[in-house]
Order: C-alpha cells, then structure tokens, then sequence
C-alpha cells in the first residue's frame, strides 16, 4: 500500500511537473511571438520613416529642379524678348533708312526732270550734215 501510495504520489508529482514544464513552455513561446511581433512592428516603423524621409527628399529635390526650371525658362524668355526687341529696332531703321533713301531718290528724281525740261534741246542735224548722217566721205 505504502508502494502504492508512493507510486501514486510520484506520478502525481511527474504530472505536476509536466504541466509547469508545458505552462513555461507556452509562457515562453507566447513572449517569443510578442517579441517578434514587436520587433517586425519596430522595423516596419523604421522603414515607413526611412520611406518617409526619401519621399520628402525626393520631393524637396524636386521642387528645388521647377523652382531652378522656372528660373531658367523666365531668363530664357526675358532674352527672347530683348532679342525680339532689339530686331524690331532694326528693322525700323531699315525701314526709316529705306523710307529716306526713297525721298532722297524722288528728289533728285524731280530735280532731274525739272532740269530736263528746261535744258535746250539738241539740234536735229548733227555736225550739220543732213539728217545727222554722214554722206560717206569723211
């Protein structure tokens, strides 16, 4: 009996000890997974900062690029326009230095005819010989 009882007592005591062995097993296993769960948490934040942070980068760059392409483009239409300005100066020159060599032109032109009509005319006979010809001796 007393074998018995002693038998009983140490599978009573293996029992117990397997189910402590079983609890802190599971005890174990359950901070193992919060601990890897917090961890893939940690480097997910970590990485959705670093994304973040090159996403403003990224951004920031950009804006310095159309700020800098704004720059240049009104630079560039700014010497257009000087350019533009500058030809269409020329061009009235031209226009203001054919205009006066036009007036220029018809004066001396009137002048010319003024002076025509009032030159003499030529003799008809020539050297006068008949019909302005000569006869065929020299």
């Amino acid at each position: 009996m007393n074998i018995q009882l002693e038998k009983m007592k140490q599978n009573q005591e293996r029992e117990r000890r397997k189910r402590l062995a079983e609890e802190k097993h599971k005890e174990w296993v359950q901070k193992k997974r919060e601990e890897e769960r917090r961890e893939r948490k940690r480097k997910l934040s970590k990485e959705m900062a670093e994304k973040a942070t090159r996403e403003l980068e990224k951004m920031q760059l950009q804006e310095k690029a159309d700020v800098k392409y704004k720059e240049w483009l009104k630079k560039k239409r700014a010497e257009e326009a000087e350019k533009k300005k500058k030809e269409m100066e020329k061009e009235k020159e031209r226009e203001a230095e054919l205009q006066e060599k036009r007036t220029r032109s018809e004066k001396i032109f009137k002048e010319w005819l003024q002076n025509a009509r009032n030159k003499p005319q030529p003799a008809l006979n020539g050297y006068g010989l008949p019909h302005g010809k000569s006869t065929g001796l020299y």
